[in-house]
C-alpha cells in the first residue's frame, strides 16, 4: 500500500475549536442579520426585537447542522455549508410563517442572499486562511 492510499483512507475530524468557531460565527452572523434588517427598518426595541427576528433563523440553522451534519466538517463549503445555508433559509421562512409572521417575496430573496453571504463567506475566508497557513 502507498502512501497516496493510505492518505485516502484517514478520516481526519475537525478539532472542538473549528466546530465551536463556525457554530458561534453561525449564530452571530444571522443576529447581524436580524440586527441589519430591523434598523433598516427602523423597527424598535433592538435586543429583544432581533431575538424575535432571528429565532426562526437560528432554529433552522440548529435543524441545519443537525441534517446536513455540519460538525463533521463546519468549515466546508460542499456540501455542508452549502446545505447549512439552504435549509435555514427555508425552515427559517416557514416557521416566520408559522408564527403569523410575513414572507413577501423581497424579503425571502434579500434573506437567501445575505445569509449565504454570511453562512457560506465566513467558511470561505476561514477555509482560505487555513490553506494559506499550512502552505
Amino acid at each position: 500500500m502507498d502512501a497516496e492510499t493510505v492518505n485516502k483512507s484517514v478520516t481526519v475530524r475537525p478539532g472542538a475549536g473549528a466546530v465551536l468557531y463556525a457554530l458561534l460565527a453561525d449564530a452571530v452572523l444571522i443576529l447581524v442579520f436580524a440586527a441589519i434588517g430591523r434598523a433598516s427598518h427602523q423597527e424598535g426595541d433592538p435586543v429583544l426585537g432581533v431575538l424575535q427576528t432571528a429565532w426562526p433563523f437560528l432554529a433552522g440553522a440548529a435543524l441545519g447542522w443537525l441534517a446536513g451534519r455540519v460538525w463533521r466538517a463546519p468549515l466546508r463549503l460542499w456540501p455542508h455549508g452549502i446545505c447549512l445555508w439552504l435549509i435555514t433559509v427555508v425552515a427559517g421562512m416557514l416557521l416566520r410563517v408559522s408564527t403569523g409572521k410575513t414572507a413577501e417575496l423581497s424579503f425571502v430573496l434579500v434573506a437567501t442572499v445575505v445569509l449565504g453571504l454570511f453562512l457560506l463567506g465566513h467558511r470561505a475566508i476561514a477555509g482560505y486562511l487555513l490553506r494559506r497557513r499550512k502552505a
